[in-house]
């Protein structure tokens, strides 16, 4: 579909961080707004955590229909929004905010977006036991997702944030039907747990561009059976996606949850369906250029 370009009836939505230039989103979502002819743009904002108050008083002034949230600000955001939906609140994290008629609410569609990845490619992780690595931000919206959907979930973090493991742990038996549990990420405890486990999902940033040769677990403790998602999506495909594939395991890519939470981002601002593979395209031939 051809771009009508912009005008003065042109919606405007975006997304805040610092840094910001690496952003996947303005692609996705410019793609997303062409390919279903919205008079929308899409752009990206760096702001620093002293001016988030400002920026989030320009949302309601510039009348911003929606903004996704990014590092550092998914915390900070919250106090400056007149309402959270309940996921949001459980995580204690917004990433995405709604501008309806100066009244701004704030949601988490990493949660929501890691768990359509997952049940895009038909795994359900209700009742199942997923190992989460990681106790950050990321692993407390891939965690609340996980424990209200039913799963049985474990929790390892390195020995100098052991405790965010444990706080992250308590925080989803709030919210779940199961304990779950928390320990140290090493080898020993890797190999006791993981052959119990139907998920293994990395929420570090072990493998991350440009320490691609890095990864959280050693490609002989991974099998046949095992569900690996790494939320990691640069590179495409992680050395740890790579070497589950190898040992038989079935494998679901960090540009995967990129997609789908940019995509419900998307639904919430517009009311329309996204289209979520156009947006993946989108994403991973950015990446792709990055790469070479």
């Amino acid at each position: 579909m051809s771009d009508p370009g912009i005008s003065g009836t042109t919606g405007l939505c975006g997304v805040i961080g610092d840094p910001i230039e690496h952003t996947m989103s303005p692609v996705m979502h410019n793609a997303a707004f062409r390919e279903t002819g919205l008079d929308y743009v899409y752009t990206a904002f760096r702001v620093r955590s002293e001016e988030l108050g400002e920026a989030i008083r320009g949302m309601r002034a510039l009348n911003i229909r929606g903004l996704n949230v990014t590092i550092p600000h998914k915390v900070a955001v919250i106090p400056f929004l007149d309402e959270v939906d309940a996921l949001a609140e459980k995580i204690g994290a917004v990433n995405t905010i709604v501008n309806d008629n100066g009244v701004l609410k704030g949601y988490n569609t990493d949660a929501s977006g890691f768990l359509q990845a997952l049940l895009e490619k038909g795994v359900d992780p209700q009742g199942k036991r997923v190992l989460v690595l990681g106790a950050g931000g990321a692993s407390r919206a891939v965690s609340l997702a996980l424990g209200e959907r039913g799963a049985r979930i474990f929790i390892f973090n390195r020995v100098e944030e052991l405790d965010w493991a444990y706080e992250l742990a308590a925080r989803v038996g709030w919210h779940s039907e199961h304990e779950a549990k928390a320990g140290e990420l090493h080898r020993q405890n890797l190999a006791g747990v993981l052959p119990n486990m139907d998920i293994l999902v990395n929420t570090t940033s072990v493998g991350m561009s440009p320490e691609t040769d890095r990864t959280p677990v050693d490609a002989d403790l991974l099998r046949p059976g095992l569900v690996v998602f790494d939320i990691v999506y640069n590179p495409l495909k992680t050395r740890l996606l790579n070497e589950a594939e190898a040992a038989g395991a079935q494998t679901i890519a960090g540009i995967d949850m990129l997609a789908w939470q940019g995509a419900l981002a998307f639904e919430k601002w517009t009311g329309v369906q996204a289209p979520v593979d156009l947006m993946k395209r989108e994403a991973i031939r950015l990446l792709e250029k990055y790469e070479t």
